[in-house]
C-alpha cells in the first residue's frame, strides 16, 4: 500500500480504507500514507487525510520523518502543519533528505542540540546558501555560530600567500604544489569547505592552516581523514587552539595513544584539555611533562602533583 499511494497507483477504495483505518500497516507507514493524501486531488481524501493525520501519535510522526526514505510530501505537510509539535523541527533538521526549502521556515524552532548538530554538518550548510541565510536570521546564534555562517557566505578567495608555507610543508614536489595552489586561490570559502571534506591527504595537509576557520574545521570532519594525519596535525604548534580543541573532543581520536601523546606535548593545545587528558599518560611522558619548558606552567605543576599521587600510590602498596 506504501508503495502504491507513493507512485500514484492506489485506487480511491485503497485511499479511503487508510483514512478509516490502519489495517496491516506500521504507524510510520500510515503516517507518512496520510501525508501524502492530505494532498490529494480529491478533496474527500484529502480533508479525511488531514483530520486523521492530526490525531496519529507523535511517536509514530517522529519516526516516519526519521526514515531515509521519507516521502517529500511527509517534510512537507510536518513543517506546515506541525512545526510546534516536540521535537518536529528537530526531526526536519537531523534528515538529510529533508529538501532545504522545508527546513528553512522552521529552523527558528529547532532546539540548541538540534541546532548545533546542524551546524555540524558542513556539507549540507556549504551546499545552501539559502538555509545559511534563514540560519543567520536565528536571534538564537552563539557568536562562534553567526561567524561560521558569515564566512560560508564569503565570497572572497584564497589568499595564496596565507598557504604558501602550508604547501610547502605538505610535502608535494614544486608542480604538484603550484597547481594546488592555483586551484585554491579561484576557490570561495564554501568551495574550499568542500574540498576539506571530499578531497585527498595534500588537500588536507594545506587547508588545515587555511585562514578561515570553518574550513579547518572541515578538514577534522572528512569522512576521509585518517588517523596518521591526525597524528600529524595534533602535534603543529601552528595550528589553532579551537582546532586542536575539535581533535580532542573526538571520541574516535582520543582512543589513539599517539594522538593523545601529541596533544598533550604540544604547547598550543588549551590546557583544560591536557589537565582532561592528563590522568591519561603513562610514566614516561610524565615524567617528561614535569621537566618540560614547552608546555604551559599549569599543565607541568599538575604533572609534578600527579606524579607524587602515582608515587605515594606505590609506596602504601
Amino acid at each position: 500500500m506504501r508503495e502504491e499511494i507513493r507512485s500514484g497507483r492506489a485506487t480511491r477504495e485503497g485511499k479511503l480504507a487508510v483514512c478509516a483505518g490502519p489495517g496491516a500497516l506500521s504507524p510510520q507507514d500510515r503516517v507518512e500514507i496520510l501525508a501524502i493524501l492530505a494532498a490529494d486531488p480529491d478533496a474527500t481524501i484529502r480533508e479525511m487525510a488531514a483530520t486523521t493525520l492530526r490525531a496519529q501519535p507523535l511517536p509514530a510522526v517522529l519516526a516516519a520523518l526519521a526514515r531515509a526514505d521519507a516521502a517529500a510530501q511527509m517534510f512537507a505537510y510536518c513543517a506546515a502543519e506541525f512545526p510546534r509539535r516536540p521535537g518536529v523541527a528537530d526531526a526536519l533538521g537531523k534528515n538529510p533528505a529533508c529538501p532545504i526549502e522545508v527546513l528553512r521556515p522552521v529552523v527558528h524552532y529547532l532546539s540548541t542540540a538540534a541546532l548545533q548538530a546542524l551546524f555540524e554538518d558542513l556539507d549540507r550548510l556549504s551546499t545552501s546558501p539559502p538555509l545559511v541565510a534563514a540560519l543567520l536570521a536565528n536571534e538564537t546564534l552563539t557568536a562562534d555560530q553567526r561567524s561560521q555562517l558569515q564566512e560560508l557566505q564569503k565570497d572572497e578567495l584564497s589568499s595564496r600567500e596565507a598557504l604558501q608555507d602550508a604547501a610547502e610543508a605538505a610535502g608535494m614536489d614544486e608542480a604538484k604544489r603550484e597547481t594546488l595552489l592555483q586551484r585554491l586561490s579561484r576557490m570561495r570559502v564554501a568551495e574550499r569547505v568542500q574540498l576539506a571534506l571530499k578531497g585527498n591527504a595534500d588537500e588536507r595537509m594545506v587547508l588545515v592552516r587555511d585562514p578561515s576557520k570553518v574550513v579547518q574545521r572541515a578538514v577534522i570532519q572528512s569522512p576521509r581523514i585518517t588517523e596518521r594525519e591526525v597524528e600529524g596535525f595534533a602535534a603543529m604548534g601552528s595550528l589553532s587552539d579551537e582546532l586542536l580543541r575539535l581533535i580532542a573532543v573526538n571520541r574516535k581520536f582520543r582512543k589513539n595513544a599517539t594522538i593523545v601523546r601529541n596533544l598533550m606535548f604540544n604547547p598550543k593545545t588549551p590546557p583544560d584539555i591536557t589537565l582532561h587528558l592528563l590522568p591519561t599518560v603513562n610514566v614516561q611522558d610524565l615524567k617528561i611533562l614535569m621537566t618540560s619548558k614547552n608546555i604551559p606552567d599549569v599543565l607541568r605543576t599538575a604533572a609534578l602533583r600527579l606524579n607524587r599521587v602515582r608515587t605515594m600510590g606505590r609506596g602504601e602498596s
